[in-house]
């Protein structure tokens, strides 16, 4: 059974930091691209970033490009999401996600696997 497992969520204030990891199991993601949504209460899913299954590519959201920095274990079945400088605007349940040979600017509906989400909120 695939599974991925988000963690490293939590509050912060506003110019703070966290970090976010991502646990996928369940099978092989040596070829998978990897991404972070995140979903704010009344809005829809919105990108975040994602990840080549090399990790020699990446994407960001222009909201968090220069602030946020995605990368992968070695492992190829971690991922992460360093986020500095936090704003009140980024608050939000992100959520994990795995597809299959995506191009890294692959939609959320292009994704195979996504985890339960973690909660992310910046106090101002």
């Amino acid at each position: 059974q695939v599974q991925l497992v988000e963690s490293g969520g939590g509050l912060v204030q506003a110019g703070g930091s966290l970090r976010l990891s991502c646990a996928a199991s369940g099978r092989t993601f040596t070829s998978y691209t990897m991404g972070w949504f995140r979903q704010a209460p009344g809005k829809e899913r919105e990108f975040v970033s994602a990840i080549s299954w090399s990790g020699g590519s990446t994407v960001y959201a222009d909201s968090v490009k220069g602030r946020f920095t995605i990368s992968r274990g070695n492992a190829k079945n971690t991922q992460y999401l360093q986020m500095n400088n936090l704003k009140p605007e980024d608050t939000a349940v992100y959520f994990c996600a795995a597809g299959d040979r995506l191009r890294v600017d692959a939609g959320p509906s292009a994704y195979d696997y996504w985890g339960q989400g973690t909660q992310v909120t910046v106090s101002s």
